[in-house]
């Protein structure tokens, strides 16, 4: 199918982009800016500039066979005041309007709409067990979620398949609940928010995104349907559980009060909850991946991690097939191994890996990966590239060269400039039946001797591992793992 998405660079869609590319879908995306686009949904990904307006959209709708809408302000953005109360209604309802008013004007009509709607449709309501059939609630997320809901209602009238995911908190890597929670339960510092009481209706990505792909060709996703694992928690055995992946205590909380002085009227996300139950998929039997969160968060948190340790006498040798002397004068003290089942033909596999617009699809958003020098048409020995990226607050240059290219067997890069003292990263390929398996050696120094030796334990290694667990996900996802 022809897919059009709004909200594509965000978290969810990021994510939904490359199961649907997997899945052999064409998408295009709704995007503000195309070059940050660019970097981080890859290359097959058609572009439309939001800047071009009505016409711009009008004509990525006519072309579409599906319409996915998930665009919109982040709801704990900042303090809720008229200002961002106003930006959050523009950003969903008049957007869905919007498109729901280009499908009416098209010549030709998608045959689904898929508009994103949350949980917070129902308001805080303790622990009243909830479902499709329950009635809304009244404070300011639950008008805005019916709001919302109406707006994209409107296709409906027009014989399109109108499908609204109602989405609890979705965890995965890069963004949504658990990116806020994380440093402070990896210090040591976390803990329930407020009471802890209160229900979470929780949903892993992976989940979601399959949700989404299964409402594009089932005819039954219609209308609302709650988007959450079966098996809601309350905010205090959410704490445990992601203590107990991380090894940390989880007992500090999160007084009720500094989180209403600090977002007002929107700390109510935090402190309410909805104890909602998917009724609707349950009946249409789509089978989770996550039901439970002890697995969700171990799937995130502690699965797909690399392997890191000192390089000794039983470390594997570097393969240098033309006798470059990097690693001499550059001598490395780190080995990082990081393996994964790619299933994709060792082909196709090797071609994903090996295109360089495909470093930021396996990049996490934060780091703002952009290729700054001129993508090469053909990778081979020699050729260089050269990017940014962030990490943390720290703005990173780096031009790496292609030292060995064996094609759909290795290729190696070593960074020529950049942060590390050494980094060379070989990409080893094998075929595994019909699928790949690829792994990644990477033999490192941490720059500024002694010092960096210490900042590399403290913070090099466990962002590699960050860095190394998202990829697999990425991969995951692309390739239907």
């Amino acid at each position: 199918m022809r897919v059009f998405i709004t909200g594509a660079t965000g978290f969810i869609g990021r994510a939904l982009t490359l199961r649907l590319l997997g899945g052999g879908h064409e998408v295009s995306a709704w995007v503000r800016d195309e070059s940050r686009a660019r970097n981080l949904l890859g290359a097959g990904v058609r572009l439309a500039a939001a800047p071009g307006g009505a016409p711009a959209l009008a004509q990525e709708i006519a072309r579409s066979d599906a319409v996915i809408n998930l665009a919109g302000e982040p709801v704990l953005g900042g303090r809720w005041n008229s200002a961002r109360k106003e930006a959050l209604r523009q950003s969903r309802i008049e957007l869905t309007a919007s498109i729901a008013d280009t499908i009416s004007r098209s010549p030709t009509r998608p045959s689904v709409l898929i508009s994103a709607s949350a949980v917070g449709y129902y308001g805080d309501r303790g622990d009243e067990l909830l479902d499709e059939r329950s009635a809304p609630g009244d404070d300011f997320l639950a008008r805005l979620c019916r709001e919302w809901e109406e707006a994209a209602q409107r296709a409906e009238q027009l014989g399109v398949r109108v499908f609204i995911p109602r989405i609890g908190i979705v965890l995965g890597l890069e963004g949504g609940a658990l990116a806020r929670m994380l440093a402070p339960f990896q210090l040591g510092a976390g803990g329930p928010i407020g009471s802890g009481r209160q229900w979470m209706a929780w949903i892993h990505l992976f989940d979601l995104v399959d949700v989404i792909a299964a409402a594009l060709e089932d005819e039954r996703y219609r209308g609302a349907a709650v988007a959450a694992a079966p098996w809601p928690v309350t905010n205090r055995d959410f704490a445990r559980a992601l203590g107990g992946i991380l090894h940390r205590p989880s007992f500090v909380p999160v007084p009720a009060p500094a989180l209403r002085a600090m977002f007002g009227e929107g700390a109510a996300v935090l402190i309410g909850g909805q104890r909602a139950m998917p009724a609707r998929l349950a009946e249409w039997g789509f089978r989770w991946r996550f039901e439970k969160i002890e697995d969700a968060l171990r799937h995130l948190l502690a699965e797909n991690n690399p392997v890191i340790g000192a390089l000794d006498a039983n470390s594997p040798k570097p393969e240098n097939p033309h006798g470059s002397n990097y690693l001499e004068t550059r001598r490395p003290n780190y080995l990082l191994r990081h393996t994964m089942r790619v299933n994709a033909p060792l082909a196709e596999a090797f071609a994903f890996f090996s295109q360089p617009r495909n470093l930021g699809v396996m990049t996490p958003a934060d780091m703002r990966f952009q290729i700054t020098s001129l993508a090469p048409a053909e990778m081979a020995r020699g050729t260089c590239i050269e990017y940014k990226l962030r990490v943390g607050p720290l703005p990173l240059s780096w031009r790496t060269l292609i030292e060995a290219w064996e094609p759909e067997r290795l290729f190696v890069d070593f960074q020529e400039q950049g942060p590390y003292r050494c980094w060379w990263h070989e990409h080893h390929f094998q075929p595994d039946g019909a699928a790949t398996l690829m792994e990644d050696r990477v033999y490192f120094a941490p720059p500024l001797g002694a010092v960096g030796a210490a900042a590399g334990r403290l913070f090099v290694i466990p962002a590699l591992r960050r860095i190394f667990r998202f990829r697999a996900q990425a991969v995951q996802l692309r390739f239907r793992t």
